[in-house]
């Protein structure tokens, strides 16, 4: 790759490494392009002339730049409360969801725990069997959880995948510094809390992820537990109402041969409520990522 000039801390590259660094780095720019391009691609169809998008015009560079597609959405009904319901249950059952896996995975590394191995079994059996809508629907109906707010939170709590995530990091740390602080007089809260949880700051970061785009992109749960309630529709649930309609109506209108506003492009309405849903996960991401990179790879080290 390159060679040490003797007598001093100067490399000279060598015509390989050269080679090397410059293939290295067009792959992972190509790459970078690759993964970038759908994003840029949605947006800048949301920011173009809506004729030219349902023409297809739309390829590289944007045309016609308005933002009246994103200043639409404001006629969504009750959006407003539906994007406090989505982040309030984003923050609140993620919050919720990492403090209980972080315990729960840190009391499955306790040899004392009673019944450990059967406790984790039958939490990984979970990972695997599903009884289905159904059923899990009846279940929340007998919970009292349909048309509840608590619907939301509840069941998010417990995440067996988070769960072994957890105890597989924990079980790499050392035990010895836990075991200075059971000396010294800690209880199992107290080196939980003070030992554990702040070493554990790259897993958490990482199921914190997880729990919170699942959180976000929530559907199925506001579509089926809340039907009763429009109050406790998320943001998801009302643009896909939103979705829907604007469909319908630009399928009337153009049976009965009108021409459909440019709002009505089905087209620009699916980008545009693309933009929206993955927008805010879009800019928490870079803050969490090195702790993502670093817990993942140690969590997923043993199982």
């Amino acid at each position: 790759m390159a060679k040490k000039k003797s007598g001093g801390m100067k490399y000279r590259a060598t015509p390989g490494g050269v080679a090397f660094n410059v293939i290295t780095v067009a792959v992972f720019t190509i790459f970078t392009i690759i993964c970038i391009f759908p994003f840029y691609y949605l947006f800048i169809n949301t920011i173009s002339d809506n004729a030219l998008v349902g023409a297809d015009m739309i390829t590289l560079l944007p045309k016609g730049i308005h933002f009246n597609n994103y200043l639409a959405l404001r006629g969504v009904q009750d959006f407003g409360n539906s994007v406090l319901i989505t982040v309030s249950r984003t923050i609140l059952a993620t919050a919720l969801m990492v403090l209980c896996s972080a315990f729960a995975g840190y009391l499955t590394t306790k040899r004392q725990m009673w019944r450990r191995s059967f406790w984790y079994r039958a939490l990984v059996i979970t990972m695997y069997f599903n009884a289905g809508t159904i059923p899990w629907y009846l279940n929340m109906l007998g919970l009292g959880l349909t048309d509840n707010y608590l619907g939301y939170i509840i069941p998010a709590i417990v995440a067996p995948y988070n769960i072994i995530l957890v105890k597989t990091y924990v079980e790499s740390i050392p035990a010895s510094l836990e075991e200075s602080a059971t000396i010294d007089g800690a209880g199992t809260l107290q080196a939980f809390a003070k030992i554990i949880l702040p070493l554990s700051k790259p897993i958490l970061a990482t199921i914190a992820i997880f729990g919170a785009v699942g959180n976000w992109n929530a559907l199925q749960d506001s579509l089926i537990l809340m039907s009763n309630s429009p109050g406790l529709y998320t943001m998801q649930h009302r643009l896909w109402i939103y979705l829907n309609a604007s469909s319908n109506l630009a399928a009337t209108m153009q049976g009965g041969g009108a021409v459909a506003a440019d709002m009505l492009n089905n087209k620009v309405i699916k980008y545009t409520i693309s933009m929206v849903t993955v927008i805010p996960i879009m800019l928490v991401y870079p803050f969490m990522q090195r702790y993502f990179e670093e817990g993942i790879m140690l969590g997923a080290v043993k199982g």
